[in-house]
C-alpha cells in the first residue's frame, strides 16, 4: 500500500530547510539598499545590487540538470545554501561597493540553486495523492520568513548595526544547513535520476521545461503582479498619504498561511482550476481596492484579499508544474517555476516601475489589475477550450 503520511521527520526537516533560507534572504531583501547606501552607493549602483541577484539565479538554474546528474538533490541544496552563507559573510567582510554586488551575485547562485532542489525534494517526499496540500505547506516556511524576516532586519540594521543583521542571517544559513542533514538521503532524496539521453539539453530546455508551457506562463504573469505589489504598495500608500502601510504585509502573510492550510486539500481533491479561480479572483479584488484605497482601513482591505489570493494561487502553479512533467524531471520543473517567477517579477517592476515615473503608483496599478484579468482569461480560456490539456497537465506522478 502507498504510503499516505505527510507529517514524517523528512517533511518536517525539508520545509525548515527551505523557511530557514529564505529568513536568511528576506532579512537582507530590505536591507542591503540601506546598507549599501551608508557606504557611498548611488542610486544606480543600489540598482544594480538589488537587481544582479535575479539574474544570477536565473543563470544558475539553466544548469539544473547537470548538477542533479552530477551531485544529486541533497547536495546541490547543500551547495546552495553553502554560497549564501558565504555571500551572508562576504557582506559583513568586505565593504567596498564593487565586493557586494560580487557577493550579490554569489547569494543569487546560492539562492537560485537552494530554492530549487529544496523544492524538488520536498516532491518527492512529499505522497503524490497529498501532492497539492503538502506543496502548500511546504510554502508556509516562505510565508513565515516573509512576514517576520523583513522587519526583524530592518530592526537590526536600525536598532544596532550591520554586524548583528548579518549575524542573524548567517545563523539562520547555519540552521537551513543542520535542517537539511536531518532529511533522508535514501532512494530519490540522494541518487541523481536523469537519463543520460537528457543530460545535453539546449538553452531553452534548460531554461524552461518542456511539458510546462502553460502553468509557466501563468506564473510569469502572477509574478509581474505580485512583485510589483511586493515592491511598490509601500510608494502607492505614500503617494495617496496612508500612514503604517508595512502593516499591509503582516495582514497579508496571516491570510497567506490560512489560505495554504485548506487550498492544497482542495486541489488534491478537485485540481487546480477550484483552487486557482478564487484564488485569482481575490486577487484581483485586491488590487481593485488598491486603486481605490484612500485610508488605511481600506488598504488593510485589500490585504486580506493579496494574502487569500497569493496563498491560493502560488502553491497551485507550482504543484500544476510538478505534475506537467515525469518524475526524473521534477528538478526542471522546480527551477521552471522559479525561473518564469522572477523573469515576471524583475521584468514587472523594471517596467511598470518606469511606467509609475510617469503616472504615478496609483495609475501604475491599473496595469498590474490589467495583467491580473489576462491571467483569469487565459486561465478560463485554457480550461473550457482545451480540456484535454488540462486534464493532461494534471495529472499525478
Amino acid at each position: 500500500m502507498t504510503n499516505t503520511i505527510l507529517w514524517t521527520k523528512n517533511f518536517i526537516a525539508i520545509i525548515a530547510a527551505n523557511g530557514l533560507l529564505f529568513g536568511s534572504f528576506h532579512c537582507l531583501l530590505p536591507t542591503l539598499p540601506l546598507y549599501a547606501a551608508s557606504l557611498g552607493a548611488n542610486g544606480t549602483e543600489i540598482g544594480i545590487i538589488s537587481g544582479i541577484f535575479g539574474i544570477s539565479a536565473i543563470f544558475i538554474r539553466l544548469f539544473t540538470n547537470v548538477f542533479v546528474n552530477k551531485v544529486g538533490k541533497k547536495r546541490c541544496l547543500y551547495m546552495g545554501i553553502f554560497l549564501c552563507l558565504i555571500a551572508t559573510i562576504s557582506f559583513m567582510v568586505f565593504t567596498s561597493i564593487q565586493s557586494l554586488m560580487i557577493a550579490r551575485i554569489i547569494q543569487g547562485l546560492g539562492f537560485g540553486l537552494g530554492t530549487t532542489f529544496a523544492a524538488a525534494l520536498a516532491v518527492d517526499i512529499i505522497p503524490a495523492s497529498r501532492r497539492g496540500e503538502g506543496v502548500g505547506y511546504f510554502g508556509l516556511g516562505n510565508t513565515v520568513s516573509m512576514g517576520i524576516a523583513p522587519a526583524l532586519g530592518v530592526a537590526l540594521l536600525t536598532q544596532w548595526n550591520e554586524a548583528y543583521l548579518f549575524a542573524f542571517a548567517s545563523i539562520a544559513a547555519l540552521l537551513a544547513v543542520g535542517s537539511t542533514k536531518l532529511c533522508a538521503t535514501q532512494g530519490t532524496l540522494s541518487v541523481p535520476s536523469v537519463p543520460p539521453q537528457r543530460n545535453s539539453l539546449s538553452l531553452r530546455d534548460r531554461f524552461f521545461e518542456r511539458g510546462t508551457a502553460f502553468p509557466s506562463f501563468l506564473t510569469m504573469l502572477f509574478g509581474i503582479a505580485y512583485g510589483t505589489v511586493n515592491s511598490f504598495i509601500a510608494m502607492m500608500a505614500n503617494e495617496v498619504g496612508i500612514e503604517n502601510a508595512g502593516l499591509f504585509f503582516v495582514i497579508g502573510t496571516v491570510f497567506i498561511f490560512l489560505s495554504r492550510t485548506f487550498g492544497g486539500r482542495l486541489y488534491d481533491a478537485k485540481g487546480p482550476f477550484w483552487v486557482l479561480l478564487p484564488g485569482i479572483i481575490a486577487y484581483t479584488a485586491a488590487l481593485s481596492l488598491i486603486l481605490v484605497a484612500q485610508s488605511f482601513l481600506l488598504l488593510m482591505t485589500a490585504s486580506v484579499f493579496y494574502g487569500l489570493g497569493a496563498g491560493l494561487i502560488m502553491p497551485s502553479l507550482m504543484t500544476w508544474l510538478f505534475n506537467s512533467v515525469s518524475p526524473d524531471r521534477r528538478s526542471n520543473a522546480s527551477a521552471t517555476y522559479y525561473n518564469m517567477l522572477d523573469v515576471g517579477t524583475s521584468g514587472g517592476i523594471m517596467l511598470l516601475g518606469t511606467i509609475a515615473g510617469t503616472i504615478g503608483y496609483v495609475g501604475m496599478f491599473r496595469y498590474v489589475l490589467a495583467v491580473m484579468v489576462l491571467f483569469l482569461a487565459a486561465f478560463l480560456l485554457y480550461r473550457f477550450f482545451k480540456p484535454a490539456a488540462y486534464i493532461q497537465t494534471v495529472r499525478e506522478n
